[in-house]
């Protein structure tokens, strides 16, 4: 079972009460099905009242949950024939991008995103998820090559941000996640993004430049962490929770700001409860968004992308002179 979060423990202990009690009916032969039913209905409320009314604290801590499905896992229940392709050619190959081609309902597309780990081992092997620039150029090779062929495009985006060390910064991170916001907004072929867990900084948008936008349920996405942004605002980062409140970096949040198209529901509890089914929910936005998408002439689909992009954010002239307030 999935490691529980300390918003769920109400929820754990009654779970724990009902197991209990159909134990000890088994056991002993005492009929207890009336107590069970009511217990069985307070479980469904509460997790409604829980589940149904998430702080955006709540959501981050599902966000980074350890058992949180991976681009991996979406790409081994979503996709066929699956072809990982490596390394930049430049100067090697970054496991905290991974990507190549598959098919998708029998239709060949480019599949990339972040990978994390999901324990020590892995996540030093893909360096927690935080991409260096061979990553990212890496991810806009593949992404030129579905171009050139003609195939949709679909990224996984789930990173605390690029790695900032100072290797990164040599072989020229900022550098490699600008080219990729360039290369992205002009590409001839449709790009869906799906955020799948945490979306942190310009790390999440080097993948993140789409036709389409799309947020799980209980991701984040933000351009600094909720730790980052209290230690620049608060001088303390353990006023992370309060900063999570104000940062409006949930998916409802976005949604409302129009920075994405829509929110993909999860399972009740966040998707690692149930990953097939997850997959299930984003198979279904992907086959829509792919339809659609695939009746838009290239030259539009590059222009609606640009004044997507334009559209976000709201400005206000202050004067005459026109300066922006």
């Amino acid at each position: 079972m999935a490691d529980n979060l300390p918003f769920e423990k109400p929820i754990v202990e009654l779970r724990t009460k009902i197991t209990e009690l159909k134990a000890f009916t088994a056991e002993k032969g005492i009929d207890m099905s009336g107590e069970i039913e009511k217990l069985e209905a307070r479980l469904e409320q509460l997790e409604e009242d829980i589940y149904g009314n998430m702080k955006p604290w709540d959501r981050v801590q599902i966000a980074r949950h350890q058992e949180r499905p991976t681009t991996f896992d979406y790409i081994s229940r979503m996709f066929e024939d699956f072809l990982e392709l490596h390394g930049d050619r430049v100067y090697g190959d970054d496991e905290a991008i991974v990507g190549g081609i598959a098919t998708f309902e029998g239709k060949p597309v480019t599949v990339i995103g972040h990978q994390r780990g999901k324990d020590t081992k892995e996540n030093i092997r893909r360096n927690f998820g935080m991409p260096h620039p061979e990553g990212y150029r890496k991810a806009i090779r593949l992404m030129k090559q579905a171009e050139k062929y003609n195939r949709p495009i679909i990224c996984f985006i789930d990173t605390k941000g690029a790695y900032p060390g100072k290797a990164a910064e040599e072989r020229g991170q900022s550098e490699a996640i600008a080219r990729n916001l360039i290369e992205m907004a002009g590409l001839e072929t449709p790009i869906i993004c799906i955020v799948i867990g945490e979306g942190g900084s310009g790390g999440a948008l080097g993948l993140g430049v789409g036709d389409r936008i799309f947020m799980l349920e209980n991701s984040t996405y933000s351009v600094i962490s909720p730790e980052g942004a209290a230690a620049l605002l608060w001088k303390d980062a353990n006023q992370a929770q309060r900063a999570a409140e104000t940062m409006m970096i949930t998916a409802p949040d976005l949604e409302s700001l129009d920075v994405i198209d829509a929110i993909i529901p999860e399972i009740k509890g966040g998707a690692h409860h149930d990953i097939d089914k997850q997959a299930e929910f984003i198979s279904d936005v992907l086959t829509e968004s792919l339809e659609s998408l695939g009746q838009v002439p290239k030259e539009e689909l590059v222009t609606s992308r640009y004044e997507k992009f334009n559209k976000m954010g709201q400005f206000t002239f202050a004067n005459d002179n026109n300066c922006v307030e």
